[in-house]
C-alpha cells in the first residue's frame, strides 16, 4: 500500500538506490541551468529596437521637413493654377519651357510694379503723417483741455514721452530685434524662390512628371490618375477665378467708400484691399484694411474709424454670404462644405491649409463622386420637405372629443378598478360585463 500524506494524496516514492530518474519533459515546467535560450528570441529583439529606431528617425525626420513639404504642395497647387496658360501658349506651337518662363515672368513683373507703387505711396504718406504730428497733437490736446477742462501742454507731452521708460524699453527691444527681422526676411525671400523653383519645375516638365508617376501604375491606375489631375487642374482654376472676383468686389466696394471719404490713392488702395484680402489667408484682411486707415487718418481720425467699421462688417458680409455662394458656382461644392474645409485646412496646416483647403476638397469630392454609385429617388412626399398628416377618422371635431372623453373614461376606470374599455361599454355603473 503506497504511503500517503496528510491531504490524503499518494506523496511521490523514491527512485530505487543506485538508479536515475527519468528525465522530466519541458511540459513539465522544469529549466535546467544548462537550458539555451530560443534560436528566435535575439532576432526578434533585434528587430523590435529597429523598428523603433526606424520610426523614430521617420518621426525626427518628418519634423525636421514639414518646412519643405509644404513649400513643395504650395508650388503643386501653383503649378495646376498656371497649367491652362501654359498648355494654351504650348499648344500654339512654343516649347514648354518658354511658355512657364513668360507666365512667371508677367506674373512677377505685376507684383513687383504693384508692390513699388504701394511702397512709394505708403512712403510718401508716413512722411506726411511726421510732418504733420504736432498739429494731430495739438488738436488732440485742445480737445480733451475743451472737454475736461485740463491745461495739457505739447511741450510736457513731448518730454513725458522722451523721458518715459516705455519708450526707452521700446528703443531697447527694436535694436535687438533687428536681426531677427532680418533673419525673417532672408527666410521669407528663400522661401517664395523654393516655391518659385518647384512650382516652375511642375508646370514646365508636367508631361513628364505624369508619364513618370504613370509609368509605375497599371493602365487601369493610370486613367484614374490622369483623372484626378484633369480635375484638380479644373477646381483649381475655378478656385482661383472665385478668389478674383471676390478681389474685384471688395476692391470696388472699398474703392467706393474711400472716394466718398476722399481719401487720396483710393484706386490703389482698393486694388490692395482686394488682392491682399483674398489671397493673404486668415490676416489678409486685417492686413489689407490698416494700409487704408492708416492713409485715411491723415486726412481726418474719424475717417480712419470709419474705414475700421466698413471693413469689419464687409468682412462678415463677405464670409457669410459672398464668398459661400461664389465658392459653390465656381468650385461646385456646397457652402458649408467650403467653410468647413477652410477651417480644417487652418487647423492643420495653418495659413496655407486655409489657402489650398477650398480647391483640394473639391477635387477629392470631383474624383470620389464619379465612383460612387447613385440609386433614383423615391417619390416621396417626405424628400421634397413636405410632411405626410394623417388625419383621423371622423375629422377634426371628432379627434377632439374623443381626446376630451379619455380622461374622463380613465378617471371612472380607476375608481372601479377595471379597464377602461369596460367602462366604455357599461357607460359609468363601473360593472364588469356580463355581471
Amino acid at each position: 500500500m503506497a504511503p500517503t500524506d496528510e491531504t490524503g494524496q499518494t506523496a511521490p516514492q523514491a527512485p530505487p538506490f543506485g538508479t536515475t530518474p527519468p528525465p522530466r519533459s519541458p511540459a513539465e515546467g522544469a529549466v535546467g541551468p544548462g537550458a539555451r535560450m530560443p534560436r528566435w528570441l535575439p532576432r526578434a529583439m533585434v528587430l523590435a529596437l529597429g523598428l523603433v529606431a526606424a520610426f523614430q528617425f521617420g518621426s525626427w525626420a518628418f519634423h525636421q521637413l514639414t518646412g519643405l513639404l509644404i513649400n513643395v504642395l504650395i508650388a503643386f497647387f501653383l503649378a495646376l493654377a498656371i497649367e491652362p496658360a501654359v498648355c494654351r501658349m504650348a499648344a500654339r506651337g512654343m516649347r514648354r519651357g518658354l511658355a512657364t518662363f513668360l507666365v512667371f515672368l508677367g506674373l512677377t513683373i505685376a507684383v513687383a510694379g504693384f508692390v513699388t507703387l504701394l511702397g512709394s505711396i505708403l512712403a510718401g504718406q508716413i512722411i506726411k503723417m511726421v510732418e504733420g504730428f504736432p498739429d494731430y497733437l495739438d488738436s488732440v490736446i485742445n480737445w480733451i483741455n475743451t472737454t475736461f477742462h485740463t491745461e495739457l501742454r505739447r511741450v510736457d507731452v513731448q518730454e513725458g514721452l522722451l523721458h518715459s521708460d516705455w519708450l526707452r524699453k521700446y528703443a531697447q527691444n527694436s535694436a535687438a530685434g533687428v536681426l531677427d527681422v532680418s533673419a525673417q526676411v532672408l527666410g521669407g525671400l528663400f522661401q517664395l524662390l523654393t516655391i518659385g523653383l518647384f512650382s516652375f519645375y511642375f508646370a514646365a516638365d508636367g508631361p513628364r512628371l505624369r508619364r513618370t508617376v504613370c509609368s509605375v501604375l497599371p493602365p487601369a491606375r493610370q486613367t484614374e490618375v490622369l483623372r484626378a489631375w484633369e480635375i484638380a487642374v479644373d477646381k483649381t482654376g475655378g478656385y482661383l477665378y472665385s478668389r478674383g472676383l471676390m478681389a474685384l468686389v471688395s476692391g470696388v466696394a472699398h474703392y467706393i467708400l474711400l472716394q466718398a471719404l476722399g481719401v487720396p490713392y483710393a484706386p490703389v488702395l482698393g486694388v490692395w484691399v482686394g488682392l491682399v484680402s483674398q489671397f493673404i489667408p486668415t490676416i489678409g484682411t486685417y492686413l489689407a484694411g490698416a494700409l487704408p486707415m492708416l492713409i485715411a487718418f491723415t486726412v481726418d481720425p474719424w475717417y480712419a474709424l470709419w474705414v475700421l467699421v466698413f471693413v469689419v462688417i464687409y468682412q462678415q458680409f463677405e464670409n457669410y454670404m459672398l464668398q459661400p455662394k461664389l465658392t459653390a458656382k465656381t468650385v461646385d461644392i456646397h457652402p458649408a462644405v467650403a467653410f468647413g474645409s477652410v477651417i480644417a485646412g487652418t487647423a492643420l496646416l495653418g495659413a496655407v491649409g486655409a489657402l489650398i483647403a477650398i480647391p483640394a476638397v473639391a477635387t477629392l469630392q470631383a474624383f470620389l463622386g464619379a465612383y460612387v454609385k447613385r440609386y433614383a429617388v423615391t417619390d416621396d412626399p417626405r424628400v421634397h420637405g413636405h410632411r405626410r398628416r394623417v388625419t383621423a377618422p371622423g375629422g377634426l371635431l371628432a379627434r377632439a372629443g374623443r381626446l376630451w372623453t379619455a380622461p374622463r373614461q380613465r378617471t371612472a376606470a380607476d375608481e372601479a378598478g377595471c379597464e377602461p374599455s369596460a367602462v366604455a361599454e357599461n357607460g359609468s355603473t363601473g360593472e364588469r360585463p356580463g355581471v
